[in-house]
């Protein structure tokens, strides 16, 4: 397992942890893949993610968009992700029912000294687009923080900073 997926999956057990929004919403995320600036991901809709018409709710597309950039930014070795200044989402066609898997793939399209963008795209099991998001970061003082690491390009080594088990 690459040192990018160990490290972002060590930022998600942190969100977990936390006890907060994310671990409500979807505690049952998972993070198929990790390289440095792209992070797979793949969660199985559960009833509690729909909305009225039994379809996943827009308000999941925005909290995923959300985290899963959030992510982005931690497969490039940021500990602390930033804190979100611009978020929004496009739906394209019901993304899916409960039982059904909602596959996503965040990308870290920019890296500056104070923003982060990303963007996450949202498939369903045939491949097909249902969702795209976007999500801008203050990431300003996040590179400093001590539990932050940098990657080999590859992203399978750390090459500063303290790997994880």
């Amino acid at each position: 397992m690459s040192a990018s997926l160990r490290f972002t999956r060590r930022v998600w057990k942190s969100f977990i942890d936390n006890k907060g929004h994310d671990a409500q919403c979807f505690p049952n995320l998972v993070i198929n893949r990790a390289v440095p600036g792209t992070v797979d991901f793949s969660l199985k809709i559960e009833p509690y993610n729909l909305n009225r018409v039994g379809t996943v709710h827009g308000g999941l597309i925005m909290s995923l968009t959300d985290t899963l950039g959030s992510l982005a930014v931690a497969s490039k070795g940021h500990y602390m992700t930033g804190v979100s200044t611009d978020i929004g989402a496009s739906f394209v066609r019901p993304a899916g029912r409960t039982g059904d898997t909602l596959h996503a793939r965040a990308t870290l399209t920019a890296l500056g000294k104070s923003l982060a963008y990303t963007r996450v795209d949202f498939t369903n099991s045939a491949g097909e687009l249902v969702a795209y998001g976007y999500h801008t970061k203050y990431v300003g003082k996040s590179s400093s923080d001590p539990n932050s690491v940098k990657f080999s390009e590859d992203g399978e080594k750390v090459i500063e900073g303290k790997d994880v088990d």
